[in-house]
């Protein structure tokens, strides 16, 4: 009977509130007409939609149609998401009445009594009032719901998924409407109800009663852990069950716990015996880390909930101890845990994430769980966790989830608590409650909003010339890189410690830029020993909230960098070859950035804008500059008045076009339109504003990455691309073609050749229908093309499908196509990323039939019918306007030439209008007719493009300036017509390509030698072979002809004779050989004579220069040596293709190439079938964009050193690495431990790495370490896992040396780790019996410092590591020569910094064994696993 007045008073409460409810009228679920400019509204307004989901991430604001009454939950479905963006739904209220409010672009710009949910905070009016509030609305999916409710008592109230999160805030007024913002991946709701909850019907009805009620819950609560409340369904049939509401909020019919979801994930108050925990038990910190390296473990307050992401952020790292973080669950409650000294020591109920592993119960479960290390990770470093409602346990690094642990799900229990072991290094972590890591941006944003309360709201555009006195000045932010400061009253930024640190100078602006403010540095100081430079950029974190990275490459979200001449978002490379070298400039040079209102991002390079490098950046930026390698201090440049007008377009030519900018939505779009679809393979990424596409984990996947065009393809049109990046993994290449298959209708299959019906493409030189051959060898292969070659598909009006490879015509490769039909690639293979170029578009009008072509060229010649434009490749001073059409000069007097976009036909006249004038310069306008082709010209000509018209002499190039005509520079008429000069705004000038006037291209001299030679010679090969038949001197050849300026004069070593010492000489000889009398040797000569001899240069017998290339002496068989001299008149000598610089200047005009086969050297062949015209930048150098920039720390790392060309290389003839060869193979190793390209193997013998240049000793890893060439030995390159190929090994880690026996090397490879000299695993003390493939062995109780392991020495030179102590000689009979020999062998290893002491040498010798290294620090030890990854099996045969 004690319960029987609860039981009356909850019967009455109820039955209140259904007379309540009939009594109330019933609001409409809908949506208010008036929303955010991107919104559409469908289903009698109860759906919201935003459009341009992939372009637009804001402006998606709606409102309920009327106020909310009291207790009334509004709930909308999330029916629609993207993962374009950053953050996703927000909901509140506001006090401002939709039919006359001015929508701002996201709801924390909503002012005037405003309440917003963003994320896991509440923001009122725009700023924060209260941090870690309900669930995180990042984290919802499609189909979860979310509501906002104001109470009788003035309380907001968030609901999701039914479930109330408790108060948000209180005294709101009791005139609002609801608010919903369409935000980031968030994409279409639809309003499910908007009535009370039946569990709180009732609520004001009577207060006494409500307060019985709640205290009466109370008292429950406490008498029990966990309550469970039956709540009545009300009166309405429709709601009498919970399967009965649509909406999902009132029909919860039962709520575990608490009512609220604010018992945050904390740490447990009881933990590991050195663990100091603070901030509310959110940071957790290991006392003494110096000291000790374990008892740190942590837990979790409560049991984690499903699908609930446990999170926390590395604060602290100590460089000490080897081993780092292990995060995992255990179903073990701290309250009755008697903690251990590491989690790895518990039995039972506990998987934990160890490095890239998996460990249960202690045992190792899976070795390479993910690609990602723990012990890798850096302070600011994300790791989290997630037991999902299936039961899998999914790991998250830095936000990314990095899958379900296989063949593990079924033994996560249901209840399992969090655990963290603050192990080795780590040293403390904080609890992330926000767990959107990956998208930090998101989090940062409603950070910037709160703290500036002008965010979101529109701003006037400001000009390039900042007003005097300007408030918000931008200055750099007081929190900074750990080795940079800030000066000058924050302006300038340096390193004072320049020459001891080469990273960690990452400074910030104090604020956003604005739209179109530039934001501008001059380099006021470098340093000469790192290599880098200056790196610029936005980024969308706060600087007051950022662990600021080492360098801001390393950041992996909200980021845009300017890094050498290449762009990178989020750490990746977008762009190769984008401008002008950062890593090139001089102290007083300038950069700049500035983010347009159109969202594009563009970089200035002293003051000349580099045009757009990325689009769709967010507004609300920071600028931040890296202060990295030989930039030591920057000053913000305050005065912009010498600034060029950042132009309305400063793009080059289709590449302008933002796929969000007006002109790519409207009706009639341009041809520069054309990008990737958002719809693609599973494998494919489309970055760069739609324009670039990759295949994602390319090492370890070949297929599923088909791309499509975004728009059918007009008549005439051409679709180009351009190849960008290729592995040599894979065999296939790239495939592309054409297919009537609408993106929307595709079901993207795993290759291309699986399409079946109404596709037509090529793959390798096989034309396909629908997946049939229907003809073989058409002209070009696929397969063959390399990085840097471009393909283009044209469907003419006629209905064929043509082809182009590097901008030729293949011809006809099918006809019958019909009309509408989508560009469509596949990156399979070998090709890995590809990028639409600028000369997609219409390729020529007469094959096109669209009236909107005809309108993107305004501008026409005088033939009718024929449109021109601008060509992409143009002077580094010119900016591309008007589609092409349009061409202005932004700074100097110079460097302005362009190109027209295709080459002229004859009689065809290309004209050109004057639009403005300078008139602080002299001279004018030039133009005139070349061969050269802008194709060929780099893809960053700012270097290899001439400043003027009338010094373009690399082809033939005729120029009328003024009024004089030249041809190649020189004068070949004056006075001809009007002068050029005189010419003002208004005027018209054209150039008609005639038959008759208009020459072919320069046709290079073929060289030959002349029949005057030394005595020993003989001629043969009509003059292009010649031999030295006796002795070994009087061996003088000289050409018949005189070598042109900028043509490669080359000579292949045919012969070498072993008998004789040094080698053959070249050079240039300035006057005519005709009647010269040859001495014995080239030295002789000592008249207008160049020479370059060994690895020095002489000029009339005297040395001028020393250490200039490699030794010739040196050069084997096979070796192709050239000489070039160059426009100014400098002597260049080539190796195997490589310019090795200037040798000397002032070489006379003409000059006749000079060689004297001395020596060794006894016959040369001239070279024909490479005979060119060099010009510009090589463009088959390395970009070192692609290499890491700490790689090449004092000097240039081994892996990059240049070898030469396959073709040409000389370890196709160098004996003595393939007698190492010949003895590796009578090891009989299996192939599959090394790597099958051939050229990562290196010969170390003298005349190899003469060759190439090497240098003895090099560094490598962070901290920057010494380590040695070994010369003498032959490496051969190990396979390197896939996981270990995209760590930081290669890039942070050391170089040593381990010696080893012949009978060891088979074990070593098959453990993939090195022995200690007993030949036992430095990781074991016992044999250890495993548990099936893939399994770690059974791991001891802890790694204790008095624990005794078996040891393995290392070296940072092989001449310590080599010694027969360490690399027992074996004695071998080569099966070719016949001959015994004694070989060695050893392994390069890289070695984690911190995982190794260095110590004296055990072999009691006193004289040093390396210069370079004292014995007190030559010997290395490593007792620690996984310290040490195996990179290549060193040879040394005698």
């Amino acid at each position: 009977m004690a319960n029987c007045p609860q039981a009356t008073l909850h019967c009455r409460k109820t039955t209140l509130g259904v007379v309540h409810r009939a009594a109330r009228a019933k609001m409409a679920a809908e949506l208010h007409p008036r929303s955010g400019k991107l919104i559409g509204l469908s289903n009698s307004n109860r759906t919201a939609q935003r459009n341009q989901p992939v372009q637009e991430f804001n402006h998606g604001l709606v409102l309920s149609r009327e106020p909310l009454r009291d207790r009334d939950v509004f709930t909308v479905r999330i029916d629609k998401k993207v993962n374009s963006w950053s953050g996703s739904i927000e909901i509140g209220v506001t006090a401002l009445d939709p039919a006359g409010l001015e929508f701002p672009s996201s709801a924390t710009g909503l002012k005037g009594g405003s309440w917003i949910v963003s994320g896991c905070s509440v923001l009122k009016d725009g700023r924060s009032v209260l941090e870690e509030y309900g669930r995180d609305l990042d984290q919802l999916g499609e189909g979860d719901c979310v509501g906002i409710q104001r109470n009788g008592k003035g309380e907001l109230h968030l609901w999701v998924n039914g479930q109330d999160c408790g108060t948000a805030a209180s005294g709101l007024p009791s005139r609002l409407w609801a608010v919903v913002d369409l935000y980031g991946k968030c994409t279409q709701v639809t309003v499910v109800s908007c009535e009370p909850p039946p569990e709180i019907d009732g609520e004001e009805d009577e207060d006494v009663e409500d307060e019985m009620v709640s205290t009466q819950a109370v008292s429950i609560m406490a008498d029990a852990s966990s309550v469970i409340y039956l709540w009545a369904g009300g009166g309405s049939s429709s709601n009498s069950s919970p399967a009965g509401n649509s909406g999902g909020v009132a029909g919860l019919g039962v709520v575990t716990g608490s009512m609220t979801t604010n018992d945050a994930l904390l740490f447990h108050e009881k933990c590991g015996t050195l663990i100091k925990l603070s901030n509310n038990n959110k940071t957790a910190e290991r006392r003494r880390p110096l000291d000790e390296f374990n008892n740190g473990v942590v837990m979790t307050n409560r049991p984690l909930r499903h699908n609930e992401m446990f999170e926390i952020r590395i604060d602290k790292l100590v460089d000490k101890w080897s081993g780092s973080i292990e995060i995992g669950v255990t179903t073990h409650n701290p309250n009755n845990l008697d903690y251990p000294a590491t989690m790895t020591n518990l039995r039972s109920g506990t998987i934990m994430m160890s490095g890239c592993g998996i460990l249960t119960n202690g045992k190792g479960t899976r070795r390479e769980y993910c690609e990602f290390s723990l012990d890798e990770l850096q302070e600011g470093d994300h790791i989290g966790l997630m037991r999902k409602a299936s039961g899998a346990l999914h790991f998250y690094i830095n936000g990314i989830d990095q899958g379900g642990i296989s063949d593990l799900t079924n033994q996560t229990p249901g209840v399992v608590y969090g655990v963290v072991d603050l192990y080795g290094m780590a040293v403390k972590v904080t609890i992330v409650h926000n767990h959107n890591h990956s998208d930090r941006l998101r989090r940062n944003n409603a950070i910037m909003r709160a703290l500036s309360p002008d965010v979101g709201r529109p701003r006037p555009a400001l000009s390039l010339t900042p007003e005097p006195d300007v408030p918000d000045r931008l200055l750099f932010h007081s929190n900074c890189g750990q080795k940079a400061a800030i000066i000058s009253d924050g302006r300038t930024a340096l390193r004072p410690h320049a020459t001891d640190d080469f990273n960690h100078g990452v400074v910030l602006s104090n604020r956003p830029l604005h739209s179109n403010e530039v934001f501008q540095v001059r380099i006021d100081k470098m340093v000469d020993k790192w290599a880098g430079s200056i790196e610029i950029g936005v980024t969308t974190h706060n600087p007051a909230y950022l662990q600021l990275p080492s360098t801001m490459t390393n950041l992996r979200s909200g980021t845009w960098m300017m890094t050498g001449n290449g762009v990178m978002h989020n750490g990746t490379t977008i762009l190769d070859e984008y401008g002008h070298n950062l890593d090139r400039l001089k102290a007083g040079d300038t950069v700049g950035v500035v983010r347009k209102e159109d969202g594009s991002l563009h970089f200035f390079v002293n003051g000349v804008p580099q045009g757009p490098a990325a689009w769709n950046v967010p507004p609300s930026v920071y600028a931040v500059v890296d202060l990295y390698g030989q930039a030591a201090q920057a000053t913000i440049m305050d005065d912009l008045a010498d600034l060029p007008p950042l132009p309305d377009d400063s793009s080059e030519g289709p590449t302008a076009m933002s796929p969000g900018s007006p002109c790519s939505i409207s009706g009639a779009t341009a041809a520069n339109d054309l990008r990737f679809h958002q719809l693609h393979g599973t494998n494919a990424v489309i970055t760069n504003g739609g324009r670039t596409a990759l295949r994602q984990n390319c090492r370890s996947e070949f297929n599923d990455a088909i791309v499509i065009s975004n728009r059918c393809l007009r008549d005439g049109e051409l679709f180009e691309i351009v190849i960008q990046k290729m592995v040599d993994r894979w065999s296939g290449s790239i495939e592309a073609g054409v297919t009537a298959i609408r993106p929307e209708e595709l079901e993207f299959p795993n290759t291309m050749t699986d399409i079946d019906y109404d596709t037509w493409m090529l793959s390798g030189t096989a034309i396909m229908q629908d997946g049939n051959t229907m003809r073989n060898n058409y002209g070009c292969d696929l397969d063959s093309l390399t990085t840097g070659s471009r393909i283009g598909m044209m469907r003419t009006a006629s209905g064929d499908m043509h082809y182009f490879i590097n901008g030729l015509d293949q011809g006809v490769a099918c006809t019958g196509l019909p009309p509408e039909v989508f560009a469509v690639v596949d990156l399979y293979g070998q090709c890995v990323q590809v990028s639409i170029t600028s000369s997609s578009g219409p390729l020529d009008n007469s094959l096109c039939t669209s009236n909107i072509t005809e309108k993107s060229f305004p501008i026409h010649s005088p033939v009718a019918g024929v449109a021109h434009r601008l060509h992409s490749k143009h002077g580094k001073n010119v900016v591309l306007l008007g589609d092409g059409c349009q061409a202005l000069r932004v700074d100097g007097y110079a460097h302005g030439i362009v190109f027209s976009a295709k080459e002229l036909k004859t009689d065809e006249v290309f004209e050109v209008k004057i639009n403005k004038v300078d008139d602080r310069w002299s001279g004018s306008l030039h133009v005139g007719l070349t061969t050269l082709q802008p194709p060929d010209l780099p893809s960053c000509p700012l270097s290899g493009l001439s400043p003027s018209l009338t010094q373009l002499r690399s082809k033939v190039t005729w120029v009328l300036a003024g009024s004089e005509v030249r041809r190649n520079g020189v004068l070949q008429r004056q006075n001809y017509g009007c002068s050029l000069d005189r010419l003002t705004v208004g005027n018209r000038v054209g150039v008609k390509r005639c038959r008759s006037y208009f020459e072919p291209a320069l046709v290079p001299t073929v060289m030959m030698f002349l029949e005057n030679h030394g005595k020993n010679i003989q001629l043969s090969n009509q003059n292009l072979t010649a031999a030295r038949v006796s002795s070994y001197n009087q061996g003088l050849l000289v050409t018949a002809q005189a070598l042109p300026r900028q043509q490669l004069f080359q000579v292949c070593i045919d012969r070498l004779n072993p008998s004789w010492t040094s080698s053959l000489s070249l050079g240039v000889i300035g006057h005519s050989p005709d009647r010269l009398n040859f001495p014995s040797t080239a030295c002789c000569l000592k008249r207008s004579v160049w020479l370059l001899q060994r690895d020095s240069v002489f000029h009339n017998s005297l040395k001028i220069c020393e250490n200039y290339g490699p030794n010739l002496d040196t050069c084997p068989e096979g070796t192709v040596l050239g000489l070039l001299v160059d426009s100014s008149g400098c002597l260049h000598l080539f190796v195997n293709g490589m310019d090795q610089g200037v040798a000397a200047q002032d070489i006379p005009s003409p000059c006749y190439p000079l060689i004297d086969l001395y020596g060794q050297c006894e016959q040369v062949t001239i070279v024909t079938n490479h005979v060119s015209v060099v010009g510009g930048e090589r463009g088959d150098m390395r970009c070192q964009g692609d290499m890491e920039k700490a790689d090449m720390v004092d000097g240039i790392k081994e892996s990059v050193c240049w070898t030469p060309p396959p073709e040409v290389n000389p370890n196709k003839t160098c004996e003595y690495q393939a007698l190492c060869s010949r003895f590796k193979e009578l090891l009989t190793l299996p192939d599959g431990y090394f790597n099958e390209d051939a050229k990562y193997n290196l010969c170390y013998c003298e005349s190899c790495h003469k060759l190439r240049g090497d240098e003895a000793y090099y560094k490598r890893g962070e901290p920057p370490r010494d380590y040695a060439l070994p010369f003498g030995w032959c490496r051969f390159a190990l396979r390197i896992k896939t996981h270990c190929e995209v760590s930081n090994a290669f890039k942070k880690w050391h170089i040593a040396y381990h010696g080893t026996s012949v009978g060891s090397l088979r074990r070593i490879l098959d453990h993939n780790q090195l022995l200690s000299a007993e030949s036992s695993s430095i990781f074991s003390l016992s044999p250890v019996k495993t548990e099936g493939h893939g399994s770690y062995g059974e791991p001891e109780e802890n790694s204790a410092p008095e624990r005794e392991i078996p040891r393995v020495q290392l070296s940072p030179t092989m001449r310590f590591s080599g010694l027969e102590v360490f690399a027992p000689k074996v004695q071998f009979r080569d099966p070719r020569s016949l001959r015994c020999h004694q070989a060695q062998v050893g392994f390069q290893v890289c070695v984690r910094p911190g995982s190794y002491k260095v110590g004296p040498t055990s072999l009691g010798t006193s004289e040093p064994l390396d210069p370079r290294f004292s014995n007190a620090e030559i010997d290395w030890i490593t007792k620690e696993k996984g310290g040490t990854l195996l990179y290549g099996l060193l040879i040394r045969v005698e």
